[in-house]
């Protein structure tokens, strides 16, 4: 389950990415970058472990699938959460910039 979120989630960048790709204001294409890197980790994991479960490998049980699940989702999580602190700290549109240099007017 974590190699299917993992891809799921790389695939849906890359086309968010692909269709803006000329600006990249968002910086989507480090997002890409996070799940794609994901993605071949699980896959790596997943041949490793099919080496040493071999057919048991394709019938996991309800609670490893549930972690499984788990897993993945705090993987896009993670992922998401990096994503916004490098835009946070790039700044592409100077909005954080203009909001900590906005000064109060007090009548």
């Amino acid at each position: 389950m974590t190699l299917l979120i993992s891809v799921f989630a790389a695939v849906i960048c890359t086309v968010i990415w692909y269709k803006n790709a000329p600006k990249n204001e968002m910086m989507v294409g480090v997002l890409c970058w996070l799940y794609w890197g994901s993605s071949i980790m699980w896959f790596v994991d997943a041949v490793f472990e099919y080496a040493e479960l071999g057919a048991e490998y394709f019938t996991p049980e309800a609670a490893d699938m549930l972690n499984d699940t788990f897993l993945g989702l705090s993987v896009v999580a993670l992922g998401m959460v990096i994503w916004v602190v490098a835009l946070l700290i790039k700044d592409p549109k100077g909005v954080v910039k203009k909001a900590l240099t906005k000064k109060e007017i007090t009548t």
